[in-house]
């Protein structure tokens, strides 16, 4: 079927439409993400920046690195980066170690209470994210996984139970 302008099917049309209402929604997935982060960091630690806990929260996911990767992989820059690893070793969250295998450069790692705390955090998160997906069947938490998965170009085995 053609549209009234005889250039554009109405299929395509509504399918546009229909994209722009999952980029809308994509959007307001992020911004309650954003929320429920800082909400975590606060869980965190009441005088901790949100970026300071997304460092702690990579050291937490991935282990002991060295700055210069911690800083690459949370996507800052290397001075905030530095600024912000001080800020969570002056807090008793991180420790700063020798390399082992370069005894002039130093690897960041969370603490005892780092590590203690970032459960506390999460715990209170994922409760969050339980309450929201609650009334969901497993079609639909699979469906939606699978979903956002081949959006975001995953791996079906990668981050969890396969489906």
């Amino acid at each position: 079927m053609i549209s009234h302008n005889d250039k554009t099917p109405l299929n395509e049309k509504q399918r546009e439409r229909h994209i722009l209402a999952l980029g809308g929604t994509l959007n307001a997935l992020v911004s309650q993400s954003r929320a429920l982060m800082a909400q975590a960091a606060v869980a965190f630690h009441a005088e901790l920046q949100p970026a300071g806990f997304h460092i702690a929260l990579w050291l937490d996911a991935f282990g002991p690195a060295k700055p210069s990767a911690v800083a690459q992989a949370v996507g800052m820059d290397r001075s905030a980066t530095s600024r912000l690893t001080r800020e969570l070793a002056r807090l008793g969250l991180i420790e700063t170690i020798a390399d082992p295998l370069d005894r002039r450069s130093v690897v960041l790692s969370l603490t005892v209470e780092g590590r203690r705390r970032m459960e506390v955090a999460m715990l209170a998160k994922g409760d969050t994210f339980r309450h929201r997906v609650a009334s969901w069947s497993e079609e639909e938490l699979l469906l939606c996984t699978g979903l956002l998965r081949r959006l975001l170009d995953v791996p079906v085995n990668a981050g969890g139970e396969q489906p």
